[in-house]
């Protein structure tokens, strides 16, 4: 059999959820401290790393999840045959519940925002052993190791998740940000991309009181290009951040596409979340098949049911809302749950069709949209490449077509050659791997960076940027280190019965109420009993067995009480021999042992459960459980 040799890394890649999250949220310690019921540890670990923790509690797409062991774990009937594998951890709506019980928006309207920065500053843990459980709480602060600036000013452009988590990294760092939104309102896209019914606005208003307490100042309504120039910006600040989103549609270009009644999505979802007026018919069309247009159709839906006074879900006949995706339902790249609350609240859904062509009538109406069959949508090697059917036809009716297939960035200001930032492809800067631009002084983040992704990759972007602005203006680079604390747990026990708990499904408001209040919460959340029943699922991949082979007496009880399979005791003759297995034995038993005299135990680490079985059946306590933990920190030089 082939075994792998633990490498370097492998702590850090066992707790996987950690592993996953682009800026390394400690997953893991705030769902473990929400099952012991340590509500305010879990926001103080959330919020350490990441300025939106509270938003992303509501809307992230949630990596976490998806590299969650418990996911992995398969599920057998009572006869001891396969079922599915299990459910994730639901991550982001626990991270939700310790902000909606511990963060910003649970302190009332009138208590200061810097309130927030004074307890991730201050915060330690109640109980000393869990100290390495919360270091992650000290990114939230100017690490001791970290020389502070000099108050340069430092322009951003751009008031979405990228900018403002420059803005707040940059505060911490010793500077003045001094942010640069067009819009009334600040954090771009969060505001005005993401409904009412996903992100409340008193929410997005918190959070963003909470960077501003930093010292951060944010002047709304002021569009570089026109109040004040790109040059005005590199003259007067130490360095520039352009960090201004991918926030236009991308048009198709089909026959028909110019003209009344044809929009960008975003353009939509902008114009309700700012309450502009919008000449949208009651039959819609809306083309994609990503989370995006997903929002939008069901922004429409709202706007249509709340305008017509309809209490309950329509029935499908009367319907008048169509999505349709170029991508089969199996492949479409929109979240479950959106499609499935889609199809809740009434929207009728077209899969595998390509758009051919808008029609309209001799007065230049919309009157339909025609397409045509997609038998594929990518190429064996996963590129885009669709391919049709042109035999097969089909036209949706409708007076109003929104186009949600793809954002683009508007650089207006940069145009003309003048400011010295080359493109790497129209709209797209070039920029190296500090997110520098070919402008001296003069860095982009967010989508700029790296295309468009997800608001935590956003938030990522934009830490990432601040300390390479750190380094320009100070001449200090800024070195990480990362951390790794191994932590004895004796007498560890987990919940009874965790393992055969479900995935608890987060409650959500019935379709009726949904359409009968436009930005009524379509998630309502978990309550606490709920809340910390989920929470005990968590397998917390940091607590590992430790085998003690000096000690192990080879008498099987751990393989034979291991509920998983996931331990197994073998010759080592019947290993297949790599490099690494061959150091591996030479360090242990010697160049010229034996290997049909020696044993090893073999654990597979995507089947254990934490359960401890072994270590409390271990007659001769050769194996200990024991917490990893890792955090990096940074030290200027």
């Amino acid at each position: 059999m082939r075994v792998q040799i633990p490498s370097e890394d492998h702590y850090e890649q066992l707790i996987a959820c950690q592993a996953a999250c682009p800026v390394h949220t400690d997953a893991r310690g705030y769902v473990r401290a929400l099952a012991e019921g340590r509500v305010e540890d879990a926001y103080l670990i959330a919020r350490g790393p990441n300025p939106f923790a509270s938003i992303c509690g509501r809307i992230c797409g949630a990596p976490c999840e998806a590299a969650c062991r418990r996911g992995t774990i398969p599920r057998v009937d009572d006869d001891g045959r396969f079922v599915a594998n299990d459910r994730p951890i639901a991550i982001r709506a626990l991270k939700r519940f310790a902000c909606e019980q511990a963060g910003p928006e649970s302190r009332p309207a009138t208590e200061p925002a810097s309130g927030v920065i004074e307890r991730l500053r201050h915060s330690r843990p109640p109980v000393a052993a869990r100290a390495e459980e919360m270091a992650s709480l000290l990114q939230a602060s100017i690490d001791r190791h970290v020389i502070p600036a000099s108050g340069e000013s430092i322009a951003i452009i751009g008031a979405g998740p990228a900018g403002l988590s420059a803005a707040h990294d940059l505060a911490l760092l010793g500077f003045r940000p001094v942010v640069f939104e067009t819009e009334r309102v600040p954090a771009g896209m969060l505001a005005l991309g993401v409904p009412g019914y996903r992100l409340p606005r008193d929410v997005i208003a918190r959070e963003v009181a909470v960077i501003e307490a930093l010292g951060v100042e944010i002047r709304c309504g002021i569009t570089v290009g026109r109040e004040v120039t790109f040059a005005d910006l590199r003259r007067d600040f130490a360095a520039v951040i352009i960090a201004v989103g991918a926030k236009s549609s991308r048009p198709l270009n089909l026959p028909g596409e110019r003209g009344p009644r044809v929009y960008g999505g975003v353009d939509l979802l902008r114009a309700v979340a700012l309450a502009e007026p919008l000449d949208i018919g009651r039959d819609v069309v809306v083309i994609g098949g990503g989370n995006v247009a997903y929002d939008v159709a069901r922004t429409v839906v709202r706007q249509i049911a709340y305008d017509t006074a309809r209490a309950a879900a329509r029935l499908p006949t009367t319907a008048n809302v169509h999505l349709v995706s170029l991508e089969s339902l199996e492949d479409m790249p929109a979240d479950t749950v959106e499609i499935r609350e889609g199809d809740e609240e009434g929207i009728v859904g077209h899969h595998g069709w390509g758009p051919v062509a808008i029609e309209r009538d001799e007065d230049g109406r919309v009157t339909a949209v025609r397409f045509r069959k997609c038998l594929r949508v990518y190429d064996a090697e996963r590129r885009f490449a669709p391919q049709y059917d042109d035999a097969q036809e089909h036209s949706v009716p409708c007076d109003t077509v929104l186009l949600a297939v793809g954002q683009a960035p508007r650089l207006d200001f940069l145009e003309g050659g003048a400011s010295g930032v080359e493109f790497a492809r129209p709209g797209w800067p070039r920029v190296d791997t500090n997110l520098a631009t070919t402008a001296p002084g003069v860095f982009v983040a967010g989508d700029l960076a790296h295309g468009t992704r997800l608001l935590i990759d956003a938030v990522a972007s934009g830490k990432a940027v601040a300390r390479s602005v750190y380094q320009y203006v100070t001449g200090r680079a800024l070195h990480a280190t990362q951390m790794t604390a191994h932590l004895p747990l004796p007498g560890y026990r987990r919940e009874r019965g965790y393992e055969s708990i479900r995935r608890q499904e987060v409650p959500a408001a019935h379709p009726g109420e949904r359409l009968a209040h436009p930005d009524v919460q379509v998630e309502i959340g978990y309550t606490r009993a709920q809340a910390m029943c989920e929470a005990s699922r968590c397998l917390d991949c940091g607590v590992t067995p430790v085998f003690d082979g000096s000690r192990c007496v080879l008498c099987g009880g751990c393989v034979d009480v291991c509920p998983t399979l996931c331990l197994k005791i073998v010759s080592l003759d019947r290993v297949e021999p790599t490099p690494e297995w061959h150091a591996a034995i030479e360090r242990a038993v010697g160049p010229d042992a034996a290997l049909a005299a020696h044993s090893a135990i073999l654990k597979d680490e995507d089947r254990c459960i934490r359960c401890a079985l072994c270590a409390m059946r271990c007659p001769s306590d050769a194996i200990a459980m024991e917490r990893v933990t890792f955090h990096t920190t940074w030290r200027s030089a």
